[in-house]
């Protein structure tokens, strides 16, 4: 393990990562100080704008803390060396690194990966924003064995000198821009991981999106890509590696044509990695949906009811309604995050007979809906399920993809979906 320089260090935003963050330093004889904008005990310091003012020779950043904070600003000024918490296990991370960044589809492509390497006897490690912290894997980590990281673009945007061996880019659409402000400054931080990858390392991706064309642009490592005939795709309702049959579309057990794609992602990073290409399809198919993700919650009175409360953003929401052929009623809202909902407009139209909106962005939401579909104002989650319910015939779907934030009326989005999943199981 190498020796940390680092004398004070200030801890910002003490949810998981930031306590293990604050653990490792101090595990390595460093003065922590550690600050949240809502301490929840003593030991936690208040933070406000001239705690960045401090003695620290190190501040490690949680990803929910803005990059662009004008204390964070003035640290960097001083030469302040400020980091988030994967940063920080860079140099003491053993094995080797597959990461998955992208606007949607990152926990699904992350947890197949993570599944294909397990049933293959490949011996791996899955974290980072997927639930565990990657600093809390490095104890754990071994020469020889694989880290299996989903990675948002607040933990990339902090990126010095960690280094993926293995780097998949699934899309980037309108996301995050009440934080990064523009397109372009969100993907600038999703290409960090492909731009320290080195020859010697693969980037895995589609072809089919703009963005990670360009991140291609940006990374010295091999290039595989999907949605290309040049690499994996999809071609008479088959999935394809080059001249090779990997399995039937219909075959895939996750619903959606966008899930196909995060299986052709998923199945490339494995293949990389060592998984036979014969080994993958029998992989797949024993592999489930991840919770809140297009997750089948149950079927009442012939209504079927599905939570994909991931869907935080437009695009996201759009790639739940084209898994879906129609009789729809569509609870929208949350927070919103600077989106332009207008888009929806057409397949709303198509495959909804109705929209139930909730939370702050409701108002603005139906301004962009335009009366493409019958809107009603839930206000709640819960009355949004209960009203649904009353309208819907048997054979209709009820579909929680929100295309905003949870944090109006929730704790995160598992929260959101954990409660849409207690009100349908109460109907």
């Amino acid at each position: 393990m190498k020796k940390l320089e680092t004398r004070h260090a200030l801890v910002v935003g003490m949810e998981a990562s930031g306590k293990a963050a604050a653990a490792f330093l101090r595990s390595k004889g460093v003065e922590v100080t550690a600050a949240d904008l809502k301490p929840a005990d003593p030991s936690i310091v208040q933070q406000t704008n001239d705690l960045f003012n401090g003695p620290f020779d190190l501040i490690v950043t949680s990803p929910g803390v803005p990059y662009d904070l004008a204390g964070l600003n003035r640290a960097r000024a001083r030469g302040v060396r400020v980091i988030g918490e994967v940063e920080l296990a860079a140099p003491f991370l053993r094995g080797n690194t597959i990461a998955i960044t992208g606007s949607n589809g990152k926990t699904t492509t992350t947890s197949l990966v993570a599944h294909l390497l397990r049933e293959n006897g490949v011996p791996m490690l899955l974290g980072g924003n997927i639930g565990r912290p990657v600093i809390d894997m490095v104890e754990a980590s071994r020469p020889g064995q694989w880290n299996v990281l989903e990675l948002s673009s607040f933990q990339l945007e902090t990126f010095e000198t960690f280094r993926v061996h293995i780097a998949v880019g699934l899309n980037l659409t309108q996301n995050h821009l009440d934080r990064h402000h523009t397109m372009e400054a969100y993907a600038t931080a999703k290409g960090r991981m492909f731009e320290l990858q080195t020859k010697d390392d693969y980037a895995v991706l589609n072809y089919a999106d703009d963005y990670c064309r360009e991140w291609s642009k940006l990374t010295p490592a091999r290039i595989t890509w999907f949605n290309s005939a040049a690499g994996w795709r999809i071609h008479d309702r088959q999935l394809l590696f080059g001249k090779y049959r990997l399995m039937a579309f219909e075959d895939i057990p996750i619903r959606g044509r966008h899930n196909a794609e995060n299986t052709m992602a998923a199945a490339a990073a494995a293949h990389l990695a060592g998984v036979p290409f014969a080994s993958l399809a029998p992989a797949i198919r024993s592999f489930h949906a991840v919770e809140h993700r297009l997750e089948f919650v149950r079927r009442v009175n012939g209504i079927d009811f599905y939570n994909d409360s991931k869907a935080t953003s437009v695009d996201a929401t759009l790639k739940a309604l084209d898994s879906f052929a129609g009789n729809l009623w569509v609870i929208l809202g949350g927070k919103d995050k600077g989106s332009d909902y207008r888009v929806l407009q057409a397949p709303l139209r198509e495959k909804a007979k109705g929209v139930l909106l909730i939370g702050k962005a409701a108002s603005l939401i139906a301004e962009h809906l335009e009366n493409a579909v019958a809107v009603t104002n839930s206000e709640t989650l819960d009355n949004a399920v209960r009203q649904a319910f009353a309208q819907a015939k048997p054979g209709d779907t009820v579909l929680l993809a929100p295309a905003c934030a949870s944090y109006d009326q929730f704790k995160s989005y598992e929260h959101r979906g954990e409660s849409f999943k207690h009100v349908v199981g109460e109907l």
